[in-house]
């Protein structure tokens, strides 16, 4: 009964967290951005009545508050946002501030479009704020066959922003 116990105990803890592959790739992005070799990774939790009404899905398994010594570092939001015919994984970290440090895509699964991954394209969303707002073709640069890819990431991060405001506003974050 005892062991039964424990292994319902393990994937219960499995089951919430991130894939292991999206996982390392969230902490590497992380030690180089905050430049820390240890920090806590914990999901913020959002209540389902506030979460519902944001324009980003925000549940507990995507957001998370990053701290290294009891000291906040910043914000890890971990999202899908679709391409063509798929949907990419990515990631937004935060400052204390609610400031974007950096964003990066994760998992790409088109055969075209990818130029979105590169580092100089989305250096564009770095610095950006919950007061800002991001046009495709306007301040944010456009890609020649990352079309859908382009506007797509565009729309989530003006989401994110939009979102990010409301729980400001609300003095949740």
């Amino acid at each position: 009964m005892k062991q039964i116990s424990i292994l319902l105990l393990a994937l219960t803890l499995l089951a919430f967290g991130l894939p292991s592959k999206i996982q390392k790739k969230v902490d590497k992005q992380i030690k180089e951005t905050y430049d820390v070799e240890a920090f806590s990774f914990n999901a913020f939790t959002i209540s389902e009545t506030i979460s519902s009404k944001l324009p980003s899905a925000f549940g507990t398994d995507n957001f998370f508050k990053i701290e290294n010594n009891n000291i906040l570092l910043g914000y890890a939001y971990i999202a899908k946002a679709p391409s063509k015919t798929a949907k990419f994984d990515y990631l937004v970290l935060l400052d204390s501030d609610l400031i974007v440090k950096k964003t990066k895509v994760l998992i790409y699964r088109e055969e075209y479009g990818g130029e979105i991954g590169s580092k100089r394209w989305l250096k564009q969303f770095v610095g950006k704020t919950q007061n800002d707002q991001l046009q495709h073709g306007d301040n944010i640069i456009a890609i020649s066959g990352a079309t859908i890819s382009v506007r797509s990431m565009t729309n989530a991060m003006n989401d994110l922003l939009a979102s990010l405001k409301v729980l400001n506003e609300k003095g949740i974050l």
